[in-house]
């Protein structure tokens, strides 16, 4: 994560932070009130209030502010076709995997085709019975 990413959501947690303590003390305000008026007038029922839109809106924006700075610091995403994905590793090797660190990503692993290219290939039985008769045939015989 780059500073600004973090900045950003280290502001939208503030701002979250304060829309949840402003929602805490408007219920508990809520609540004192209900209480002194009941005492007064028991008869009358309290009408439940809902929470100011201020504190509604502030929630949203600092909600989508969070988001916005996650987003932001997160790394490139990779390629979903494993061809393209393998093409890349070719291409660029360590360098188009480095962070914005400078540092090599932990599921780096080189060539996924390396395994296939060094493999041996298929036996030839034929062509080592060729080569096996070629080679007796012109060994010296006798001691």
């Amino acid at each position: 994560m780059t500073w600004l990413s973090k900045g950003t959501t280290a502001f939208g947690l503030v701002l979250l932070t304060h829309a949840c303590y402003s929602a805490h003390e408007h219920s508990a305000l809520q609540s004192h009130r209900a209480a002194s008026l009941s005492s007064l007038a028991s008869a009358q029922s309290s009408a439940v209030s809902s929470l100011p839109i201020d504190i509604t809106i502030e929630t949203i924006v600092a909600t989508l502010i969070v988001c916005l700075g996650l987003v932001s610091g997160t790394s490139q995403l990779r390629p979903i076709q494993w061809r393209v994905w393998a093409g890349k590793i070719e291409r660029e090797g360590e360098a188009g995997f480095r962070n914005s660190s400078g540092e090599v990503d932990k599921d780096y692993v080189g060539n996924p085709f390396r395994l296939l290219e060094s493999r041996p290939g298929f036996i030839d039985i034929r062509k080592q019975r060729r080569e096996f008769a070629t080679w007796v045939k012109g060994r010296p015989t006798g001691t």
